[in-house]
């Protein structure tokens, strides 16, 4: 009789979306390598235990380098639900087939450079948000940067 997969080894349907932006609306796109090539902010799914915001400074430090206190991040308070693409559920658990991203922002005073995780992305760059939003894939990014750059910071 085969053994049942261990819940820890599935990733849990919940996690991170942080949109990085300078004051005069310049964005951070990192290039995702895996599972296919797309332009996207920071994500990441939320580890056991994790909070929301521990997780989006977890997440900012593995993508990009970037050292920042918990505090320094707008928390949204945006939830965004979406299904999970077929070829990706098989790493979350059976019958799970949506995910629930938590909405952060990043404003730094102007562009810096990031140090990439190279299993991840294979390229950052910082774009005007008009040039950014048709690069990004996924809607969700999309809508949560254009609700962050239409906010003061």
């Amino acid at each position: 009789m085969p053994t049942p997969p261990d819940p820890r080894d599935f990733k849990r349907p919940d996690s991170v979306l942080v949109v990085i932006h300078t004051p005069d609306h310049y964005v951070l796109l990192l290039h995702r390598c895996a599972p296919f090539g797309f332009w996207q902010s920071v994500t990441g799914s939320l580890a056991p235990g994790e909070t929301p915001r521990e997780a989006a400074t977890r997440e900012l430090a593995e993508d990009t380098g970037l050292l920042v206190s918990a505090r320094e991040l707008i928390d949204w308070r945006l939830t965004n639900r979406f299904p999970i693409p077929a070829q990706w559920r098989q790493r979350y658990p059976p019958g799970v087939c949506h995910n629930s991203e938590s909405v952060f922002s990043l404003c730094l005073p102007a562009p810096r450079d990031v140090t990439l995780a190279p299993t991840e992305h294979d390229a950052a760059e910082w774009l005007p948000a008009a040039l950014a939003l048709p690069r990004i894939w996924s809607w969700t990014n999309r809508d949560a940067l254009r609700l962050c750059l239409r906010q003061p910071t």
